[in-house]
């Protein structure tokens, strides 16, 4: 796996429809093929998925293949859960894989003594260089998303990229999120709205 061909049409979708998952998801739903039976079909129709989950968290294209990557061995010991425990316990799994990466980032950066520049601005960690999963059709669009995505704050971009992009329903985004189903909505509502504004300068 290497991310390369992520994202996929998902991004224009929610660049247009910010408001509106009910409708579009029942016939999204009736759409979709049959999920996989084994672990092995199952890991390889969430990889790109869960490698745009882990950039958005991460902004670093090595780390979020790390973290996918380490999901994804994680979850050979669940092989023998039923297939319909699979898709929250992986999304579960990742989400806690990428907030560890954070945090230790977090603990590392603070004990660096080269932490900041000398004139005294904080150094920019994120990975900037040349990343081929941009070079598609719709790039533009998908920039201009990824970017207000990069800009809220961590529930926020979680709530918005489990509920929008990845379509899953409350119930399952608050068991991933480990919260109620009510704390999914509002930061889903405030999701929207700061990344309508942030959509809005770029018309």
């Amino acid at each position: 796996m290497d991310g390369s061909h992520f994202p996929d049409s998902r991004a224009h979708r929610a660049h247009g429809r910010l408001g509106d998952v009910t409708d579009s998801s029942v016939a999204a739903d009736a759409a979709r093929p049959a999920p996989p039976t084994s672990l092995e079909g199952f890991l390889a129709s969430v990889e790109r998925r869960a490698f745009r989950f882990a950039e958005l968290g991460l902004r670093h294209r090595d780390d979020a293949l790390d973290a996918v990557q380490d999901t994804m061995i994680k979850m050979l010991g669940y092989r023998d859960r039923p297939p319909t425990e699979w898709t929250p316990l992986f999304w579960t799994v990742l989400r806690s894989r990428i907030i560890d990466v954070q945090r230790r980032r977090t603990f590392r950066l603070s004990w660096l003594s080269d932490a900041r520049m000398p004139d005294g601005e904080e150094i920019d960690w994120a990975d900037t260089g040349p990343d081929p999963a941009r070079n598609h059709d719709g790039r533009e669009a998908w920039g201009r998303l990824a970017e207000g995505l990069r800009q809220l704050p961590r529930r926020q971009r979680e709530a918005f990229s489990l509920r929008v992009l990845e379509e899953f329903d409350v119930e399952t985004t608050a068991r991933i999120m480990g919260c109620g189903e009510g704390s999914v909505k509002t930061h889903l509502f405030r999701a929207r709205e700061a990344l309508q504004k942030h959509l809005e300068e770029f018309r």
